[in-house]
């Protein structure tokens, strides 16, 4: 039985990528059922987009999406940078899939703020064409951490992420992430959001941040490249998941998982 989900959140797929972890994504989307699907950016890789690499796993994801619209979850991509191709498109609507750069939902009477944040990115709005090399540089540092990680567990050493520890090391890509957040966080405030939830930079996170105005929950969904996590809100709250963690909850006396169904209806305030 599937496990019933109020709304989930990924960003950050990069399907047509080398480091698209696309089977374990289908395997989560198989183990949910979703009220609202929302495809926070980076979902198809147009930038990094290649005839010769785009397998059927991948495929497979985009079909797994369209089945569950089919079946009454609705669907909500909002655009990001890789994927900037499709924000011609914005607004438009196929049967429960909605194409779209933002989204603001009621969740309870609480104000959800959903986008990508590449809006925030300098180094996108003003030299995409190194961004779109530091894409192509980082699919390839992927690419050659996962050959790096099939020889450690062959030698019986634990897995190691070389883009984390660049981005830790490096106080450029430090600062560029507080500086985001802090970002994000200071416009949610100042416009009363309760919930800001971004993608992009492939960070998962979920923290209560407060300034002089006042306070936001911020959340990142972060990515199926490194870290394969994903957000949820079931019965008024968040949760910052990840698929290795994935564990269906039962009870003491039944194998049957526990279902948790009440009235959800949110509001769409944009």
């Amino acid at each position: 039985m599937k496990r019933p989900v109020e709304i989930a959140v990924l960003s950050d797929i990069h399907l047509g990528t080398y480091g698209c972890h696309a089977t374990e994504v289908c395997l989560y989307l198989n183990s949910i059922a979703p009220e609202i699907l929302i495809l926070n950016g980076d979902i198809i890789d147009i930038w990094q987009f290649r005839k010769r690499f785009f397998p059927k796993e991948h495929l497979k994801v985009i079909k797994k999406i369209i089945t569950l619209a089919s079946k009454g979850t609705h669907v909500y991509y909002i655009t990001g940078n890789h994927d900037e191709m499709l924000r011609k498109f914005s607004d438009a609507t196929m049967g429960n899939i909605h194409l779209i750069d933002k989204l603001v939902l009621n969740l309870d009477g609480k104000k959800a703020w959903f986008f990508h944040g590449d809006v925030f990115d300098v180094s996108i709005q003003h030299t995409k064409w190194i961004a779109k090399l530091g894409g192509w540089g980082y699919d390839f540092l992927i690419l050659f951490n996962r050959l790096l990680n099939k020889w450690l567990v062959s030698t019986g050493r634990e897995k190691y992420s070389l883009s984390k520890k660049i981005k830790n090391s490096v106080k450029g890509a430090v600062k560029f992430i507080n500086d985001f957040e802090t970002t994000a966080t200071d416009l949610a405030i100042e416009n009363k959001f309760d919930y800001v939830i971004c993608g992009h930079i492939h960070q998962p996170a979920k923290r209560l941040v407060h300034n002089q105005k006042g306070s936001t929950l911020y959340l990142n969904s972060g990515d199926w490249i490194e870290n394969l996590s994903y957000l949820e809100y079931h019965n008024r709250k968040w949760s910052l998941n990840y698929y290795r963690e994935i564990q269906p909850k039962k009870s003491h006396n039944s194998s049957k998982i526990l279902l948790e169904p009440r009235m959800f209806k949110p509001d769409i305030l944009n």
